[in-house]
């Protein structure tokens, strides 16, 4: 962060928008496969349900108390940190799509354009909870011309990706199967790697 760009002024959301942009880091969160799997299954407690709501605070927060323009690393850090705090690795490039949205809406807020809220909120009507699929290599993939809801864990519907696509953003979270990784110790595979995590990057020594 240069010198120019933290001496700004930074732009401040009136109350309306405020309360917009909280309404949809709510509904971005409520699509991300990763966060909701974690919640579903209390991979951080029995009350990571009520440790989730904390999320949409941290986050919030940051876009409206920082004295600092936020960049997309901030908010990166907060959902990273929050899904290691629920025992919870996520590699699959979803993290940086929730992150990449949220500053998206953040600045459609300042701007007072909330379109792309009210897209989640249409169409979070009668939506189901996210869900995930791991799929085997025995899985019939000839199977999808059957219908369109069976493989709609797969990458395949915007519904139960990563993060659902949007009209003005239709791109993010498409061609993403969420596979949270629950934290464990370095393991040495068949091959004799070990296989070592770090906060956000992953490798192989041997």
């Amino acid at each position: 962060m240069d010198s120019s760009s933290s001496n700004a002024p930074v732009q401040q959301l009136t109350a309306e928008a405020a309360a917009q942009l909280q309404e949809g880091i709510g509904l971005v969160l409520s699509r991300w496969t990763a966060l909701q799997m974690a919640i579903e299954n209390e991979w951080g407690g029995r009350d990571t349900r009520e440790k989730s709501n904390q999320l949409n605070v941290d986050i919030f927060s940051a876009f409206t108390q920082s004295k600092e323009k936020v960049y997309m690393d901030d908010i990166e850090e907060i959902l990273d940190e929050f899904m290691i705090s629920l025992n919870t690795e996520v590699n699959d490039g979803s993290l940086e799509e929730v992150a990449e949205k949220l500053m998206y809406m953040h600045e459609e807020c300042l701007e007072g354009n909330f379109n792309s809220i009210i897209v989640l909120r249409e169409t979070n009507v009668g939506r189901r909870p996210a869900t995930y699929v791991r799929q085997d290599a025995s899985d019939d993939d000839d199977s999808s011309n059957d219908g369109g809801d069976r493989n709609e864990n797969l990458g395949n519907n915007s519904s139960d990706m990563a993060i659902d696509s949007m009209e003005s953003q239709p791109s993010l979270g498409q061609d993403k199967i969420v596979e949270p990784v629950r934290k464990q110790p370095a393991e040495v595979d068949p091959d004799g790697w070990t296989t070592v995590s770090t906060k956000r990057n992953k490798g192989r020594r041997n």
